[in-house]
């Protein structure tokens, strides 16, 4: 995957880096994989305002991902590349042998008119989804699986991965993105592979008008507001607004946010960096 810089023509072109979009193959999404996506703009049902700084952008449809990878021994093929709204990850279209179509995060380095299988006995090759009692052990996985059948719910965003330690007992010891050394069980599923578009992180926007086309309105800092509407906010001119906290004056910036009884604590080995 490439990044595009342009010429400084414009000041809003001067700092503007984004992707090539060179891996994507088709630009019209499958009619049947996709679905209606109502937007909020942060009000719940009575119209009040509960997430700020939400609203506005280009109107998006829902593409149906397929987080369980659920077809066993069914072999797919790789249609096309895609360009997913709702994610910072490539999306790939699967056609199974059996007529079946299917959206998946595709991971780096899939190309089209590749073979995709997923299930026991499977290879641990790029895009095939295997049970973790089968991975082998340094592998590069993502789009894990927390509970048996639940789907996919970690390292699923654009370049990130996790890697598979070694097994003890019924448990696979899994790294995470964030650092964090967890144990989950071998009965679980991961895809061989990291997700697509690496580069994600190096893109700058160039321009305040591209995060309003991503329905992100500008975000007010805590300093410049009142006391009465912010812990940092007051002061006689432009003050450093005391320690850093949020607006209900949670520490911020190492404050650790996790509760001490969760249920989870226990499959933690190794906690996150800080």
């Amino acid at each position: 995957m490439a990044l595009k810089k342009f010429k400084p023509t414009t000041s809003s072109q001067r700092f503007k880096i984004i992707s090539a979009f060179d891996e994507i193959t088709s630009s019209k999404p499958e009619k049947s994989l996709l679905a209606p996506k109502k937007r909020t703009g942060g009000r719940n049902s009575e119209g009040k305002m509960t997430m700020r700084y939400m609203g506005g952008g280009h109107k998006q449809k829902y593409r149906i991902i397929d987080f369980k990878r659920d077809k066993e021994g069914i072999p797919a093929t790789v249609k096309s590349i895609e360009y997913d709204p709702n994610r910072t990850a490539r999306i790939a279209l699967l056609f199974y042998k059996d007529g079946e179509k299917r959206y998946i995060i595709a991971p780096h380095g899939l190309k089209v008119g590749q073979e995709l299988l997923a299930g026991k006995g499977v290879s641990p090759e790029v895009g095939n989804s295997l049970y973790l009692s089968e991975i082998p052990f340094g592998t590069v996985i993502h789009n894990i699986e927390l509970r048996p059948g639940q789907g996919g719910k970690m390292a699923r965003s654009a370049g990130s991965y996790a890697q598979l330690m070694t097994r003890e007992g019924k448990f696979a010891i899994v790294k995470m993105p964030s650092g964090e050394t967890r144990m989950i069980l071998q009965t679980c599923k991961a895809t061989v592979g990291m997700v697509s578009n690496v580069d994600h992180s190096l893109e700058v926007s160039g321009k305040a008008g591209r995060s309003r086309w991503l329905g992100r309105r500008p975000r007010v800092r805590g300093v410049v507001m009142n006391p009465v509407d912010h812990p940092m906010g007051g002061g006689e001119g432009r003050s450093s607004g005391g320690h850093p906290r949020s607006r209900k004056g949670l520490p911020a910036k190492g404050y650790i946010t996790r509760a001490k009884k969760k249920s989870s604590n226990k499959y933690i080995i190794e906690k996150r960096k800080k």
